[in-house]
């Protein structure tokens, strides 16, 4: 990708995100869960919410309110996918509201720290603003992007994400990056969308559905492969499979219907899923 086409997704990414953040009405979430009518931004009802967030955690979310919830923008559990233990640093790639560092925090305890980073400034409002609320704090938002982490190298026990990396436009400095933070033996852990096979062209150009969560979506061979030169090993994917609907969805989230005929749409829907994806730093 060319710098300015890289520098066109992050501007469009961090203009519908911090649209989300400003606009987002209580009692409706944006999401990126493979359900129908549920991928990166479209909204629902409490009680659909509800729903969605028992059957994507496999952790309790009761006690977060509504403010946490309502911007959910994930399409898995990577605060469980962790296995954090109390005391750990964690670092969250792409916070937003700021769902699963609350979740870590519960995790790793007050002797822990969790540290979210997002480059939209009107998440971090609502995540810091989320933060006073709770009172939580051993959470610290940063601003900036997760190809240029503001963290100090070797100071991460574990690197989660949350349907946020397919977002980036260069993912192997995504994974070069968490690799610097990580301490020897840290553990990378992240639900994402990636897919099995390569997606139409006409998908992979339109920026509103590199914003829903599907244009940026890289072929899982690709994305293992780029985890690995970065240095990690061990690298494990599980697939969690999407219901067509929310495939079709995901496509044209926001406003900018792609038209794609019905071999592109079926071909799509076999071919994008939702990962979870583990790899560790060596020892030495």
């Amino acid at each position: 990708m060319t710098e300015k086409g890289t520098q066109d997704v992050r501007t469009y990414v961090r203009e519908r995100y911090g649209k989300i953040a400003e606009e987002q009405i209580p009692g409706s979430t944006a999401s990126c869960a493979p359900t129908p009518s549920s991928c990166c931004g479209s909204g629902e009802d409490t009680s659909t919410l509800e729903s969605k967030l028992i059957q994507m955690y496999d952790i309790d979310v009761a006690g977060l309110p509504e403010e946490v919830t309502d911007l959910s923008l994930g399409c898995g559990d990577p605060v469980t996918l962790a296995a954090l233990e109390p005391g750990q640093t964690v670092l969250d790639l792409g916070s937003g509201g700021g769902i699963d560092c609350f979740l870590a925090a519960r995790q790793v305890g007050p002797t822990g720290m969790v540290i979210g980073v997002d480059m939209t400034p009107a998440m971090l409002d609502r995540a810091r603003a989320n933060k006073a609320k709770m009172g939580v704090t051993n959470v610290d938002f940063r601003l900036g992007e997760i190809e240029h982490l503001p963290v100090a190298d070797q100071s991460v026990d574990v690197v989660i994400s949350n349907c946020v990396i397919n977002l980036s436009p260069d993912k192997p400095q995504v994974f070069r990056d968490a690799f610097r933070v990580l301490k020897p033996g840290g553990k990378l852990a992240v639900s994402d969308i990636v897919t099995d096979g390569p997606l139409p062209q006409v998908i992979k150009d339109n920026l509103s559905a590199w914003a829903g969560c599907v244009a940026g979506a890289m072929d899982v061979a690709d994305y293992v492969a780029a985890i690995e030169r970065a240095g990690f090993h061990r690298v494990e994917v599980n697939p969690v499979y999407w219901q067509q609907e929310a495939v079709i969805e995901a496509v044209d989230q926001y406003g900018e219907k792609v038209v794609l005929d019905d071999s592109i749409n079926e071909s799509i829907q076999k071919s994008i899923f939702s990962a979870k994806v583990t790899a560790y730093k060596p020892d030495k």
